[in-house]
């Protein structure tokens, strides 16, 4: 089983400690957001995590906390994008504090489980091609020799932030400029030592060697651990997404970075209303669990590990003749 820590909202920066917690007591429950009174208690001990991807812009509340997971594998998608607080609300400066943390991060853990997020990308009137060449220059500089991978993405006007996108004037340029912007991305990012991949993006980039991304990504993830993994691609998350299947331990409304950009938080007032439910002893998330109306069902969970990816003598007839394995689509 593979845990995202969280796409909906910033556990490393606001709700650590609860995190820490159900570490401790080896399960946490879960909300449908579909279905709101389907509960699930989750098994999350380290004989079925196989690893956790951690996706935050700080994760400094808990990096003195590291070896609290000793047990578990675990990488960090690391956000440190070129907007402003007129755009990132509550994140903290990155020049001072965030880049920073980045590298100590990187020390502790190793380059290779830090990933740096330059996304989403939001051109308007302000934030425009040349300004965010000239930031990703200043923080791929700043982060060589401290990760191996750069993630970038184009922001989506999903129509729950439509109103935001108008506000702050952005636009959409067309395939040439991105094609263009995305080569001289590409070259600072070579530069300095790094790959560059898209997030779910439709746009082919291919040209300047800039990749489909998976962020949860089974290769990397196998790499890490060691191990094969059974599993195949989360058919929950958009088709342009490659990210492997995995379990969601978040909740929507519950972020307080206060991007102008975010799917997933879209109303101040119901953020507020749900972070001042936060209990770090609690099994869920910015929420209580009603005794009459919510259902509480055990979800079934397992490690999906296979054979050591490094013993010569688990070799299959799959590896010998290169053939891709069913049980893995």
């Amino acid at each position: 089983m593979i845990l995202s820590v969280s796409r909906r909202t910033d556990i490393p920066s606001y709700y650590s400690d609860w995190f820490f917690n159900r570490i401790k007591e080896g399960y946490l429950y879960t909300r449908n957001p579909l279905s709101q009174h389907q509960v699930s208690k989750i098994n999350i001990s380290p004989d079925v995590v196989d690893c956790i991807v951690f996706w935050s812009k700080n994760p400094i509340p808990m990096m003195n906390r590291l070896d609290e997971l000793k047990d578990y594998m675990y990488y960090f998608q690391f956000s440190i994008t070129g907007c402003g607080r007129d755009i990132e609300q509550n994140v903290p400066d990155k020049k001072t504090i965030i880049l920073p943390a980045f590298r100590e991060l990187s020390k502790k853990i190793g380059s290779k489980r830090v990933i740096w997020r330059f996304d989403p990308i939001v051109f308007t009137d302000k934030y425009e091609e040349e300004y965010y060449l000239e930031t990703f220059r200043e923080y791929a500089e700043y982060l060589n020799g401290y990760t191996e991978k750069c993630v970038i993405s184009f922001v989506d006007f999903y129509a729950k932030i439509k109103k935001n996108m108008e506000e702050i004037h952005s636009y959409e340029p067309n395939v040439e400029r991105l094609n263009s912007f995305a080569k001289k991305i590409a070259d600072i990012a070579h530069e300095n030592g790094m790959v560059v991949a898209t997030c779910a993006e439709k746009i082919d980039l291919d040209f300047c060697g800039i990749t489909h991304n998976a962020c949860i990504d089974k290769d990397h993830i196998e790499q890490l651990i060691g191990y094969r993994l059974k599993g195949a691609k989360d058919t929950g998350q958009r088709p342009e997404c490659g990210c492997m299947a995995s379990i969601e331990v978040g909740s929507y409304n519950t972020c307080l970075n206060g991007c102008k950009y975010c799917y997933a938080n879209f109303n101040p007032n119901i953020v507020l209303e749900k972070h001042s439910l936060y209990d770090p002893s609690s099994p869920i998330l910015c929420d209580s669990i009603d005794p009459i109306k919510d259902r509480i069902t055990e979800r079934a969970v397992s490690s999906m590990k296979k054979e050591p990816i490094n013993n010569p003598t688990q070799m299959t007839l799959w590896d010998v003749f290169g053939i891709k394995n069913e049980e893995d689509t």
